[in-house]
């Protein structure tokens, strides 16, 4: 086994354990997918998820990627990759299947877009919705062997296209946008960071059960802004219901599709 491969298994073997991933296929993707192929040549500015600055790798050895490191994209504006073990948790306990309909509201550079990619197979797809033109253009460019993934190139608050199995949102917002209720499916699962403007917040599940949403805090979460049209302010009712989920509080909620929440 070349250095490489080996600390892909490594990579793999760890987010593993740190996370307790029970889904088989998603740890087969995670070991199956180069992650350097979804970012600029090396040297790379990286960072651990506590660390607060950067540091530049050595040389352009993707070795270094297969730590649970975050990569800059822009390290000015302090936009990253996602950190691996926090998607790969996020991706499990969304339980994506073969055949689903996966969409993701900023594909970024497109790593997760392929590893969602092999989860669902030939016979399903990703829907990967991008708003920055350049980003768009990098995952197109990336994925372009990946023939069940779509890059889209706008506003993942205006349309997502056809109903989905899963939404997963890469950046926070301020309330999960009515549009991605909508476009669940029965038992749809949708995964939304939301946040304040310190970019602190937590990560909730949503799943359509019915006619009703229900919706639990998985963890919490900083994470970059998102744009569109679901950044618009909260009323205090509701608002004061997210900041109880932010807060982790074990409690599971209903009633998301009325907007007038109460403890299920």
């Amino acid at each position: 086994m070349s250095d490489l491969a080996a600390a892909r298994a490594r990579y793999v073997e760890r987010i593993a354990k740190r996370e307790r991933i029970s889904s088989k296929r998603l740890l087969e993707a995670l070991a199956t997918v180069p992650r350097e192929d979804f970012l600029p040549r090396g040297p790379w500015r990286i960072k651990g998820e506590a660390a607060r600055s950067y540091r530049l790798t050595r040389d352009a050895d993707p070795i270094h990627l297969y730590e649970n490191v975050l990569v800059a994209i822009d390290a000015r504006r302090r936009l990253d990759t996602g950190l691996p073990s926090l998607w790969a948790h996020f991706i499990d306990v969304l339980d994506v299947g073969e055949k689903d309909r996966v969409v993701q509201i900023g594909c970024g550079l497109g790593y997760f877009s392929a590893v969602l990619s092999k989860m669902v197979g030939p016979k399903g797809s990703v829907c990967a919705i991008e708003c920055d033109d350049r980003l768009a253009a990098r995952a197109a460019n990336h994925l372009r062997g990946y023939r069940n993934v779509t890059v889209v190139n706008g506003d993942g608050c205006e349309d997502i296209g056809e109903p989905a199995d899963v939404i997963i949102v890469h950046a926070g917002f301020s309330q999960p946008h009515p549009l991605w209720l909508e476009s669940l499916r029965p038992r749809g699962r949708l995964l939304v960071p939301l946040t304040q403007r310190d970019r602190e917040g937590a990560a909730l599940r949503i799943t359509r059960k019915g006619r009703v949403f229900e919706a639990e805090a998985i963890q919490q979460i900083r994470i970059f802004p998102g744009q569109g049209r679901g950044t618009t302010a909260l009323d205090d009712r509701v608002a004061d219901w997210w900041q109880r989920a932010s807060a982790l509080a074990p409690l599971r909620f209903r009633g998301l599709a009325q907007g007038l929440p109460s403890d299920g």
